[in-house]
């Protein structure tokens, strides 16, 4: 029997979402293998939750707990921290000095991961396609002629390094374009605003299983709002289709697009990627490391239609980690 700390939480705008796919992962995993620990992980505190919702301190000099004057260790860290620290690098930099495996991506990946614009650059040279861009620090003048001269109208305002849509705006008018800037610099000191690539949109999950990158079936987004924001991810005001209503053509270049990604940036576990079709070639968008695992979330969509179980996806990440 393996002890599994499963971290939710997180120091972010998305811990809701985060404290919702940890549960999924506690409720899902096999007991007959695994003793799962619920561990949250704010700012104000690290915690070991029990079924009677008691709390208990995490020791952080070695990641452990003491319950009943026992102490307990971990054999493996089931990440499912969306946003910061878990999806930015913090906690894999924290459990790879502790030499503690964990389900996610290294250190150096999900730092570049979650900075979208870095993350961007450093594939653009392999020949993966994205949107224009433009982009801006906190405290930089801001010239609006010169960004829509860049990216044209309508555009998308994001902040740099969040995620499920927080501090994301569809801009169609120059005198909207400063609320947007203001908006997305409440998420973060960064931000990158970008072309709008008007084509279907899709996301495709590529993970570390049975040794072997797999690309799982592709979903395709169509969202009832302007974009896939927060409502349209969370709120059902979105139709995620999967399998995608692609052509061949347009499936075999996204999965090979999806695939090359993960493997550039030497990714391990989860990931979920999401593409725009721009005169028929996939413009990538950006790479989710830490992706939602609730029952209605896209990547355990897409792991059923390819016959692979939630408790499977959940017990593969896990021994792939522990390899």
């Amino acid at each position: 029997m393996k002890n599994i700390a499963i971290i939710m939480g997180g120091y972010s705008s998305e811990y809701k979402i985060s404290l919702t796919s940890g549960n999924v992962v506690y409720e899902t995993l096999d007991r007959s293998k695994y003793t799962p620990y619920r561990i949250h992980i704010f700012k104000d505190k690290w915690v070991h939750v029990n079924d009677e919702e008691e709390e208990f301190t995490i020791d952080k000099n070695d990641f452990s707990i003491n319950v009943d004057a026992f102490k307990i260790t971990f054999d493996c860290v089931f990440n499912a921290i969306h946003g910061s620290p878990g999806e930015d690098g913090f906690m894999q930099g924290y459990f790879e000095l502790l030499n503690i495996p964990h389900t996610s991506c290294d250190m150096y990946q999900a730092s570049l991961t979650f900075n979208k614009r870095d993350c961007l650059s450093v594939l653009k040279p392999y020949g993966i396609k994205t949107a224009k861009s433009f982009y801006i620090n906190l405290g930089d003048t801001i010239n609006e002629d010169a960004i829509i001269a860049k990216v044209g109208l309508p555009c998308f305002v994001k902040a740099n390094k969040a995620g499920s849509s927080f501090g994301v705006s569809k801009v169609h008018k120059k005198e909207d374009l400063q609320n947007a800037i203001d908006v997305a610099f409440k998420e973060d000191d960064e931000i990158i605003i970008e072309s709008f690539l008007d084509g279907v949109e899709v996301s495709v999950g590529v993970i570390t299983f049975k040794g072997e990158t797999k690309v799982l079936p592709i979903t395709e987004i169509v969202s009832e709002n302007d974009f896939f924001d927060y409502e349209a991810k969370y709120l059902g005001k979105s139709q995620e289709i999967t399998p995608a209503r692609l052509t061949k053509e347009q499936e075999e270049k996204v999965t090979k697009e999806a695939k090359k990604v993960y493997e550039v940036l030497k990714m391990k576990g989860f990931s979920r990627s999401e593409f725009i079709f721009k005169d028929g070639e996939p413009h990538l968008l950006e790479m989710n490391t830490v992706p939602g695992l609730t029952r209605a979330s896209i990547l355990p969509q897409q792991a059923a239609a390819a016959n692979i179980s939630l408790a499977e996806l959940f017990e593969n990440a896990i021994e792939e980690a522990l390899k």
